[in-house]
């Protein structure tokens, strides 16, 4: 097993120093203790780049020794005093000291960049969970209420069914295509093609329309709707995909549902809102909210909340005030600048 290179960095220059410090204690000539030198200031910058901390620090120091000890001989034979062989020792250290410091450096830069990546991958996977997460599971919700609805009324009604087996399918495949986009986001992240672009407010009215069972109103327009930048675009339609899924798992059987996206009452603000009515009090419902309280990772609307702020929005969400327990959940985002004329 051959050892890599950069392990014999800090062995090399313990080497050369201690061979460079006995030649000049043996009053060996100075020019070879001066070419002993051109290889202990490259081995210094490399061992403080690449070696480990406690080695190549003991390393450096007795290369940066050696290199204040050449001109001993030099100094000896001069006469010099004390004095005059300490202040050529710290001269001739500075080179050592220099390319201890070019090592150091880069090997900090290094260090940053290992760090910006990690962030980066750290950041890109969080992206891709949220994806999973806002998408997916709103879609995977959408089969399991469609599929329970489809059990209840088999027996009596099956064109009920058959419709409820058609929408299990349109879910089913909406979910595919998520979890194709965050293919195609892994495979950029590897040097691929560019992912298709995320769902935005415009497809509310799709989303919208796919929410069925019960009564579900939207008011928007459609100069408001392209009032937003892309991001914040983007940012709305995750509320509203994670605001509609939680009614249907937190509040099944809610009367109404009211998605609006409109003017907020601040200047130059638009607001998109996703409110429903309290669900029933049955023991249907009971049920489900058991096994809702329980599915969830507890991070849809912090991770919503995080989105909207980077849009430079705000968020919300809250009980409406209704005593039975309606919910409100809200984004106002600053509206796109147009350019005049």
């Amino acid at each position: 097993m051959t050892l890599p290179p950069r392990s014999l960095y800090a062995p090399a220059l313990v080497g050369a120093a201690l061979a460079s410090t006995a030649a000049s204690l043996a009053r060996v000539p100075a020019l070879w203790s001066l070419a002993g030198l051109v290889v202990i200031l490259p081995l210094i910058g490399l061992v403080a780049r690449w070696s480990p901390v406690r080695s190549g620090s003991l390393a450096a120091a007795l290369g940066i020794v050696a290199a204040g000890l050449w001109p001993a001989p030099l100094v000896r034979d001069d006469g010099a005093s004390w004095l005059e062989a300490f202040g050529a020792a710290a001269f001739w250290a500075l080179p050592g000291l220099a390319a201890a410091a070019v090592g150091a450096h880069l090997r900090r830069n290094a260090s940053r960049t290992r760090r910006a990546v990690r962030d980066a991958q750290r950041d890109q996977q969080l992206e891709l969970a949220r994806d999973l997460h806002d998408f997916v599971a709103h879609d995977v919700s959408a089969m399991v209420v469609q599929a329970q609805a489809a059990r209840f009324v088999a027996g009596t009604d099956p064109q009920q069914a058959v419709r409820a087996l058609e929408r299990i399918e349109a879910a089913g495949l909406s979910a595919l295509a998520s979890l194709d986009r965050t293919v195609h986001a892994l495979r950029e992240a590897g040097g691929g093609p560019a992912p298709a672009p995320a769902p935005g407010l415009t497809e509310l009215e799709w989303l919208v329309g796919r929410f069925e069972g019960r009564t579900v109103a939207l008011e928007a327009d459609q100069e408001v709707l392209a009032g937003l930048s892309r991001e914040a675009d983007t940012a709305a339609y995750r509320v509203a995909v994670e605001a509609l899924t939680n009614v249907r798992r937190h509040a099944p059987g809610a009367d109404t549902v009211r998605v609006t996206v409109r003017r907020s009452r601040q200047p130059d603000r638009i607001e998109l809102a996703v409110t429903n009515s309290p669900p029933p009090a049955t023991p249907r419902t009971s049920f489900s909210r058991r096994r809702s309280a329980g599915d969830g990772g507890g991070t849809g609307l912090a991770g919503l909340r995080e989105r909207v702020e980077a849009a430079g929005g705000t968020f919300a969400a809250g009980p409406t005030g209704a005593a039975t327990g309606g919910w409100r959940v809200s984004a106002v985002f600053p509206a796109r600048a147009t350019s005049p004329g």
